[in-house]
């Protein structure tokens, strides 16, 4: 999945308008002007689509980090390695506080089904023998899980 697409998924799971996202940006220190946002959600091909870089990418999910949980004590970490959906999928299982069971159920209602162990594969270093790459499918279907339940929250709260 690349990191434009990553970034369209959680602007739609929480409706994020782009001074939101600016502001998630600024967080983590990573200024975005307006026009800058504005072209990340360009279609691939137009003429002032930009792709978003591996650490911008980073920059926002930390900054959602610390919009979601608020800011950790000490150094902000950096990213010096490429981001991949493993990495996507971490930052957001961080930003959002969610236990494996509640990975579980959200992917449950996207209808993949995963074991505690399988889930667990995702969230290990890459050098360990039980690490397992995160494809695209998982993460789509994370973010579909995540849709669903906002989707619910905001219908109980207009009932």
């Amino acid at each position: 999945m690349t990191n434009n697409e990553v970034l369209h998924h959680i602007r739609y799971i929480f409706t994020l308008s782009n001074e939101k996202i600016a502001a998630i940006f600024q967080l983590a220190q990573c200024r975005q002007t307006d026009e800058e946002i504005s072209n990340f959600f360009r279609k691939n091909g137009e003429q002032s689509f930009a792709r978003i870089a591996d650490n911008i990418l980073a920059s926002f999910l930390d900054g959602l980090i610390i919009e979601c949980r608020g800011a950790k004590e000490g150094a902000q970490a950096q990213l010096n390695q490429p981001i991949n959906n493993n990495i996507v999928f971490n930052k957001v299982k961080i930003a959002l506080a969610l236990k494996a069971e509640d990975i579980i159920t959200l992917l449950n209602s996207a209808e993949l089904t995963l074991s505690k162990h399988e889930l667990s594969a995702f969230f290990r270093k890459p050098e360990h023998k039980h690490f397992r790459a995160c494809n695209d499918d998982t993460l789509l279907k994370f973010f579909n899980g995540l849709h669903l339940e906002n989707r619910q929250a905001i219908v109980e709260i207009k009932e």
